[in-house]
């Protein structure tokens, strides 16, 4: 394929985000996950939703993690756990992963997240939440502390289609998925989405069209996950009673399937993640081969260069 410039600056087919954190820090640096003992409103005991229906945090929850443990030890553990894989990192992020980390009051919140943001080294916060755990209140705080740490707010969309959000129990449309990411954008605080592929009832066509719904949103990041069927989940227990109605990709479909997708999408939108990665103990069906993400990615690459083909190459603002 003839050399291109791209709009990330980097000789790459998409937009990183590793490469778009190392020219914005000028330096590797590290997320540490932690676990602060959240909830969620969809498995809160009032309203006893159940929770989505592919839900189990433990499957990618670090071992380190524990809401036993104060926010200060975890990121401890967790350089100790990252070290020798990561041994360049000299700044470090928390990142609020398990469960819905907005989903507390204000007062609350701001204690958990002074003292990450107290940890040496620490520069920033990445808060994984939903769209119906954030309020004016929050938001300001999250936009005041962005004036002088590096803040980003994950929301788990999921899906595009309300129809998909019912039948996953989901516990919010995607109205209010838009209404989120536009108060957050609008008070310039980062904003990523999670968006998940091969839920129930969505066909192929349906899928791709997300790339122009998320491309027209104020969103910089995005994270995608291929469904997979986890131990001890409601969908697990789906799936035994009708495999039929499930499609889970294989690998090399899917590599292809996230071309057509990534071709389509807004180029100024960071590609965080391709696909999950779940400890095998934790999957109820294994289609792939135990590959690592990085493994998965120069797959990926590789076959984007025999498309001759890049992120945005058909997209259409």
């Amino acid at each position: 394929m003839p050399e291109l410039t791209f709009p990330w600056n980097t000789p790459r087919l998409y937009n990183s985000y590793a490469d778009f954190s190392l020219i914005k820090f000028g330096e590797r640096v590290q997320k540490l996950s932690v676990d602060a003992g959240f909830s969620c409103p969809n498995r809160d005991e009032e309203t006893k939703s159940g929770g989505c229906i592919y839900c189990n945090n433990g499957a990618f929850n670090p071992s380190y993690c524990s809401p036993e443990k104060s926010i200060t030890q975890q990121l401890q553990e967790g350089i100790d756990f990252h070290k020798n894989r990561y041994r360049r990192a000299g700044k470090y992020i928390a990142y609020f992963q398990a469960y819905s980390n907005t989903f507390a009051r204000l007062e609350k919140l701001k204690i958990l997240y002074r003292e990450a943001l107290q940890f040496p080294d620490v520069i920033g916060l990445v808060i994984g939440t939903r769209p119906d755990c954030v309020d004016e209140q929050k938001l300001d705080y999250l936009a005041l502390l962005s004036q002088s740490h590096h803040i980003v707010i994950e929301y788990g969309l999921e899906s595009c289609y309300n129809k998909t959000l019912e039948r996953i129990n989901r516990g919010h449309s995607f109205e209010q998925s838009i209404k989120a990411i536009e108060m957050t954008a609008g008070r310039k605080i980062q904003t990523g989405i999670h968006l998940m592929f091969g839920l129930p009832g969505e066909s192929r066509e349906e899928m791709l069209d997300e790339a122009k719904i998320i491309s027209a949103l104020p969103i910089q990041s995005v994270k995608f996950h291929q469904l997979q069927i986890i131990r001890d989940t409601v969908l697990e227990k789906q799936y035994e009673q009708n495999s039929a109605a499930f499609h889970l990709f294989e690998m090399n479909e899917y590599i292809d399937f996230i071309i057509d997708f990534v071709q389509q999408l807004n180029p100024a939108i960071c590609i965080e993640r391709f696909t999950s990665e779940v400890p095998p103990r934790f999957l109820a069906v294994k289609k792939w081969e135990s590959l690592r993400n990085d493994q998965i990615i120069l797959r990926i690459e590789k076959r984007m260069n025999e498309r001759e083909t890049w992120q945005g190459k058909l997209f259409q603002s």
